[in-house]
């Protein structure tokens, strides 16, 4: 864990705004006596990102105004339908692998029933036809959301990498305690 910053939380928020706003790294680092490398550190790829982000909005409301209105209506609804599904989807993702989880509770509980001295009698056999129902059934149950999963991989994979701090170098010294003194 990295030492604890000089500024607060506010004050790395203004620093932010006021980059995005146009001001310089170098002036703010002055002012908020920090480095102009921290100050990169913390915010050049958030910023890159807004303003990419930005840039999007801006091209999108262009090529908006460019169509006929009919148009701009239909390409409204289209998005908010786009918007309803996705949602939808994680949403039946969700429940769908809540489902799962309990299905795989219950099936987990009905192997207890199975007898491990005669696994093949007709009480056992039961319990494991009704094992194979609740675990195939969780199974189908959470295939929305693994698709879902799977399908955002790269996402993920994405965001787990900006959450992760880069590795920091440890430089490790090894002295003979045998030899003598120098």
């Amino acid at each position: 864990m990295g030492r604890k910053s000089k500024l607060t939380e506010r004050q790395w928020e203004q620093i932010g705004k006021r980059l995005l706003a146009g001001e310089s790294g170098r002036a703010l680092a002055k002012e908020f006596g920090v480095s102009e490398a921290t100050i990169r550190g913390r915010f050049s790829a958030q910023v890159a990102e807004i303003k990419t982000v930005a840039n999007q909005i801006v091209a999108t409301e262009q090529a908006l105004k460019a169509l006929p209105i009919s148009a701009q209506i239909a390409a409204h609804n289209l998005a908010d339908e786009l918007i309803a599904i996705s949602t939808h989807l994680a949403g039946a993702g969700k429940f769908g692998a809540a489902t799962a989880h309990r299905l795989s509770g219950i099936a987990h509980a009905k192997v207890q029933e199975i007898d491990d001295a005669a696994p093949l009698d007709e009480e056992s056999m039961e319990a494991l036809k009704g094992v194979a129902v609740l675990t195939r059934m969780a199974n189908e149950s959470s295939q929305i959301g693994m698709n879902l999963l799977q399908a955002n991989k790269d996402s993920i994979k994405e965001m787990n990498q900006k959450m992760k701090p880069p590795p920091k170098r440890v430089v490790v010294e090894v002295v003979d305690a045998s030899a003598p003194d120098a």
